[in-house]
């Protein structure tokens, strides 16, 4: 049997094993590889602003801590997504997960990032070549969770992540890992969660688009191609650790409040607080604040503010196992984002 203080052992050694990455604190924030993992799935948790890290469940748990997909009811299950993002972008995500006996759960996953069409343009022709390029960026995960105790969960992903950009590419691998415990400290509905993202190696674009026509000076042979070899990038690793607590008001009434702190690699840090009232789990309304410092030269993090939501559980009122929800997240500058997410259960 695991007790707290196993559990507890086990996430301080999670967290010192990391230490060295997330080493710089804020002082590292800036560019880094694969920026779309970062981008928030699904619309439950993303409309509390992803603070429920503790009790998510479901397949959304993917992206927020996979130790909650074998907390979910059903045998197998599917979710599609789809969230407007910035500058007429989009992010489509789509996964699946079924339980595999006293194993636990097995999840796929699919996340695509369309940039749409870019025309090229050249210093000598300023509007336009006449070329179009569409960049491609997705992210194929596996997933494995598996519920060890009424109490304890543990969670991975194996991501590989692929970009391409006209005649370049660039190809990894990260992983995730996570830990969720229930009724901590004895209490009923009170969790803790601990998640660590995007670990992986360095990640760098090659391909024909880097290679420039030069002069050899050393030999005879006059013009000719060489390669440039492009710059490593390290991924946005991130660390979170989060509490949520669900309190039942009665058979029909119910709200989860849940916060969290983030710790993030190449970004500032984030606060979040979100909270879901429930309504004979039918119906859900959520909202979420997020808090992150802004940089020294002043510039805000254009996502800093509140998401809201809704969902319905058409479960509760017929034999279909189908929720839909929505998310609206506001956005600096940029128009606000909206979110769709539909999951079915079998």
């Amino acid at each position: 049997m695991f007790h707290l203080k196993r559990v507890i052992f086990l996430l301080l050694i999670l967290s010192f094993s990391v230490v060295e990455t997330f080493g710089g604190g804020q002082n590292r924030a800036g560019t880094s590889a694969a920026p779309e993992l970062r981008i928030p799935i699904g619309a439950r948790y993303l409309a509390m602003v992803g603070a429920p890290i503790a009790s998510v469940t479901g397949l959304e748990a993917i992206y927020w801590n996979p130790a909650g997909v074998d907390l979910s009811l059903a045998s197998a299950n599917a979710l599609f997504s789809h969230r407007t993002y910035l500058a007429d972008m989009s992010m489509n995500y789509a996964a699946v997960s079924g339980k595999v006996g006293d194993l636990g759960s097995i999840g796929l996953s699919f996340r695509s990032l369309n940039i749409g069409d870019i025309n090229v343009t050249t210093m000598d022709q300023p509007d336009g070549t006449g070329q179009i390029i569409s960049p491609g960026y997705f992210v194929i995960g596996l997933t494995y969770s598996k519920q060890l105790t009424d109490k304890v969960s543990i969670g991975a992903n194996f991501n590989l992540i692929n970009e391409t950009i006209d005649k370049v590419a660039s190809s990894g691998f990260s992983f995730d890992f996570g830990v969720s415990y229930k009724n901590l400290f004895d209490v009923k509905g009170l969790a803790l969660g601990v998640v660590v993202k995007n670990l992986g190696g360095t990640m760098k674009f090659s391909g024909n688009g880097l290679f420039v026509q030069a002069n050899d000076q050393s030999s005879q042979r006059g013009p000719t191609y060489l390669a440039i070899d492009g710059a490593s990038a390290e991924l946005p690793s991130e660390i979170a650790i989060g509490l949520s607590y669900l309190q039942s008001f009665d058979e029909e009434n119910s709200l989860l409040l849940s916060s969290s702190f983030q710790n993030n690699n190449y970004a500032y840090d984030d606060y979040k607080f979100g909270l879901e009232y429930s309504y004979k789990n039918l119906l859900f309304v959520r909202g979420g604040y997020l808090f992150s410092p802004q940089s020294t030269d002043g510039t805000p993090n254009i996502f800093q503010n509140y998401a809201v939501g809704v969902g319905v559980n058409l479960k509760e009122v017929s034999n279909i196992d189908v929720s839909v929800d929505y998310a609206y997240v506001p956005v600096e500058i940029f128009d606000a984002n909206h979110v769709f997410s539909i999951s079915f259960g079998f």
